[in-house]
Order: structure tokens, then C-alpha cells, then sequence
């Protein structure tokens, strides 16, 4: 007959829902803030100038587990039609942390063109709306298992087009969890 404790069948009980939490808890969904927006350079590409910035974000990993993911494109557009691009490298994220990602873009002075009237009339308001869009995968580690997630984020954010301000912005992430 094995001997049997209230105290080990205690610790195994618990040890058993901390594990089902664990696995079964709910993962939240990252945020995204724009921080600021700075010009680093304009490039000539006649008979234009393609103006190339860096993109400060605060990104927030709400959940118990770190996450990997992978290198990406950020999408910018203006009034509907594709302004230009940002590179998001891969890396990762620590639980229940915040960082800084600084984005190289670049936006098309073409593209920009084929809004002049626009584009003039917001520098005048000195108002700008920007829309963005992008899908990072990346996985989330969870004791032994690698879980593969996709977040779509959209931002909606309004700019000082003379001095590069953020006025406003709404930001929405949607995750989506593969389980394998």
C-alpha cells in the first residue's frame, strides 16, 4: 500500500490548475501607440522627393508569455491610395512589458502628388490623416510549446504636416491564435 498525504495530493492539485490556466488562459491583445514621427531625410527622385522618416511606437505585450515575431511591412496609406512603407525587423518581447520600436519609412513623393490639391489644403489646416496597416506572426512560448499567433493592427492617426506632430489616433488589433 503507498503511503498518501493531504499535502502532495495539495501541491499536485495545484500544480494541475496552474498548469490548465496557463494553457487555457485567454491571450489580450498587444497594443500599438504612435510616439512621434521624425524626418530623417529627403531623397530626390526627379522630378519629386521622397521624404524618408523614422516612426517612434510604444508596443505593450500584455500576456504571461514572451513573443518571437517576424519581420514585417508596415503599410501607409493617404487618402486611400499607398503613401509609402515601414520595415519592422523581427525580434521579440518580454511578458507584461513595453518597448520602443523606431521604424525606418519612407513615403513616395509621386504618390503624394496625385493628391497635391489635398495634400496643400491639409498643410494649410496643418492636419493630415494617415492610415496604417499591418499583420505580424510571430509564437508565444508557453512552458514546452511554441503557440503561432498573427495580429492585424489599423491606425487611423491625424499629423501636423509642417512639423510631423501626432494630433490624434485610433489604433485596433485583432489576434488570432493557431493551435497545433
Amino acid at each position: 500500500m503507498a503511503n498518501w498525504s493531504w499535502t502532495s495530493a495539495a501541491i499536485g492539485a495545484a500544480a494541475a490548475t496552474a498548469t490548465a490556466a496557463i494553457l487555457t488562459s485567454k491571450p489580450r491583445d498587444p497594443t500599438f501607440h504612435l510616439i512621434s514621427i521624425s524626418l530623417t531625410s529627403l531623397k530626390l527622385n526627379l522630378p519629386l522627393l521622397d521624404a524618408e522618416l523614422t516612426l517612434t511606437v510604444h508596443v505593450t505585450n500584455p500576456n504571461a508569455a514572451p513573443i518571437h515575431y517576424s519581420a514585417t511591412e508596415l503599410s501607409i496609406y493617404y487618402a486611400g491610395s499607398l503613401l509609402g512603407s515601414a520595415g519592422v525587423q523581427a525580434g521579440s518581447q518580454r511578458p507584461r512589458s513595453c518597448q520602443l520600436l523606431h521604424l525606418p519609412a519612407r513615403l513616395s513623393g509621386l504618390q503624394l502628388a496625385h493628391h497635391a490639391a489635398r495634400f496643400l489644403a491639409d498643410v494649410a489646416r496643418r492636419e493630415m490623416v494617415l492610415d496604417a496597416a499591418v499583420e505580424i506572426e510571430g509564437a508565444a512560448k508557453v512552458l514546452w510549446w511554441d503557440h503561432r499567433f498573427r495580429v492585424h493592427v489599423e491606425s487611423h492617426v491625424t499629423v501636423d504636416p509642417v512639423f510631423l506632430d501626432v494630433i490624434d489616433q485610433e489604433n485596433s488589433s485583432a489576434m488570432e491564435v493557431f493551435v497545433t
